[in-house]
């Protein structure tokens, strides 16, 4: 029996579990400020990196790295990345003014109440996701969204998996 036992210990100590997939990011459905166009992530799926960023007219921080996201937007822009920032804790009025005094021309919605926020994890604004085209959380960026640190992110979201060939890619 201790042989079994032997045995079974160390076939479980040679089985590497499989790899854990990232995981999946919820929906957002949101009205967009600029449009009034109702923003559904899902129709993302498949075709699109998503870069959500969570930010506020009152913070400081979030002022600070505008221009810094910004640029990042419009150098990925064409290259298949969507960005969405959504205002929390925000008024329609103090998040318009924040999208002119920042000349901010990405998508943006309200999250007064921080319903969708919450469903990301969210604890302070700024905070920032990237989501893959197979729609998993593959960064999320708590406060430190400089420019470097966010387009790598994006370019890793970017790339396609390793070990797998696309089709009509061989």
């Amino acid at each position: 029996m201790s042989l079994l036992v032997a045995f079974a210990l160390a076939f479980l100590s040679l089985h590497v579990p499989p790899a854990v997939a990232a995981p999946a990011a919820p929906a957002i459905r949101v009205r967009l400020l600029d449009s009034g166009e109702t923003f559904d992530s899902r129709l993302l799926l498949g075709k699109k990196v998503l870069v959500v960023r969570f930010q506020a007219s009152w913070c400081k921080t979030c002022a600070a790295q505008a221009a810094g996201v910004q640029r990042v937007y419009e150098r990925y822009q064409d290259r298949d990345v969507e960005f969405l920032a959504l205002h929390v804790e925000d008024t329609e009025r103090d998040a318009r003014r924040f999208l002119r005094a920042h000349r901010t021309t990405y998508h943006t919605a309200l999250d007064p109440d921080v319903r969708v926020a919450n469903r990301f994890g969210f604890k302070r604004a700024p905070y920032t996701i990237v989501i893959n085209k197979r729609g998993e959380i593959v960064a999320r960026l708590e406060a430190t969204a400089d420019e470097a640190r966010l387009a790598a992110a994006i370019d890793s979201a970017l790339k396609p998996r390793r070990g797998k060939v696309l089709p009509g890619t061989s």
